[in-house]
This record gives structure tokens, C-alpha cells and sequence, in this order.
């Protein structure tokens, strides 16, 4: 390999380079870039966190609703959402349960927990909900149940 002349030079310069008081400038401008971006990104996942279950609810909701039209009757509590993906032992009841169930999967809240389903509902024909970040009944802010009811009132 072959050296050119003033890249000889630049190594042998004793002032070429960064300096250490440099290189930390850099470093605490990356670091304070840093902390705005994780400021920023942290609440948007949190309440995308929050959208997705609102979403899931809503689509066990629609799926309930489904299933009602097929039976005639909303799932027991006993029975649950798993009624949902899952064919009925009577044969009967089976023969009207449709390819694939009334959802491909039972989802999980995005706290990996599962959707709770009891009916009669305290808010409604039937409530669906997640126990929110924490996973248990009540809390407040991220931690706050998503149910399919008024957002307003808690549980």
C-alpha cells in the first residue's frame, strides 16, 4: 500500500486528531439527543400499548356479538372467550359453529395478560376488559382497566 505525501503528514502531525475534551462534546450531545428521544417515544408507546388493547376489546366484542347471532345466547362466564375459537362438545352446537371459530386466536393484552369476560356485566350485556399495565382490578392511568364500557367511568 502506498502512502501518500499528506497522508505521511497526518500521521505525524501531533495536532491532527480530536482531543479528548472533543470527543466528550460529542458524547454528551449524543447523550442529551438521547434522553429527548426516549422523552418523547416512551408516552407514544405506552398509549399505543393502550390503543391495542381499546382495539382487541372491541374485536371480542364484535366476535360476542357474532357468536350471539349464530346461538341465539351470549357465552357463559364459565364458558368464556375461549367459546370463541373453540367448537362446543354438543354436536349439535357444533354443527352451526363456523370454520375457524368467530376469531382466529384469543388475543392477549399488550401486557400479556388475558381478557376477562363475565356476563351479566356490571356495565353492560357483558364485560370485556383488560386489568391494564398492572394486571389488577382498578388503577389510574396506564395502570386504569380498558373495558369495553365508558372509558370515564372506572371499574
Amino acid at each position: 500500500m502506498m502512502i501518500r505525501r499528506y497522508d505521511e503528514q497526518a500521521l505525524t502531525d501531533p495536532e491532527a486528531g480530536l482531543t479528548l475534551i472533543e470527543i466528550m462534546v460529542v458524547v454528551v450531545i449524543i447523550g442529551i439527543l438521547a434522553t429527548i428521544i426516549v422523552i418523547n417515544v416512551l408516552p407514544s408507546q405506552n398509549r399505543a400499548m393502550i390503543e391495542k388493547a381499546r382495539a382487541d376489546v372491541s374485536q371480542l366484542e364484535s366476535a360476542l356479538e357474532m357468536y350471539r347471532l349464530t346461538f341465539n345466547a351470549y357465552p357463559t362466564t364459565e364458558q368464556g372467550l375461549e367459546v370463541l375459537v373453540t367448537a362446543p362438545d354438543d354436536a349439535r352446537l357444533a354443527a352451526r359453529y363456523p370454520d375457524g371459530g368467530f376469531i382466529n386466536r384469543l388475543p392477549r393484552d399488550p401486557w400479556d395478560n388475558e381478557y376477562q369476560y363475565v356476563i351479566p356485566g356490571e356495565y353492560g350485556r357483558f364485560d370485556i376488559w383488560s386489568f391494564g399495565a398492572d394486571g389488577r382490578v382498578g388503577g389510574e392511568g396506564e395502570d386504569a382497566d380498558i373495558g369495553n364500557w365508558d372509558p370515564e367511568r372506572e371499574r
